[in-house]
């Protein structure tokens, strides 16, 4: 409930700064993708401003998510043979329980006695 709570206080206010960048940032910009012919680029883009900073805002956001995965690929592998030795071990623990239940007495009348503490 508190996390709805949190959320709700920090998305709103920056849904209102992003709306009113929006409102204030009408304006067309041109977006030229041709490095070596400034004055006829081969390729450009026209399109509001705020678009723009939107669209380089979420290109760097998928950018780093990918490159943040990227460089945990070292953990998430150290993770899995972990697991894996994990799993091994539990398996062999299992069958040295069941190998050790097979060969206890069936009654605790068996059981060699304990000298008495002294």
């Amino acid at each position: 409930m508190i996390r709805k709570i949190i959320s709700f206080l920090i998305l709103v206010p920056l849904a209102l700064v992003l709306i009113a960048l929006s409102i204030a940032n009408k304006q067309p910009v041109t977006v030229s993708f041709d490095p070596f012919s400034a004055g006829a680029p081969a390729f450009t883009l026209t399109a509001p401003l705020y678009l723009v900073a939107f669209a380089l805002v979420i290109a760097g956001v998928v950018i780093g998510g990918i490159a943040a995965w990227l460089a945990q690929g070292k953990r998430r592998r150290a993770a899995r043979h972990a697991q894996a030795e994990l799993r091994d071990a539990r398996t062999e623990i299992d069958g040295l329980r069941r190998d050790l239940a097979a060969r206890e007495p069936a009654s605790p009348a068996r059981l060699p006695l304990r000298p008495p503490a002294a």
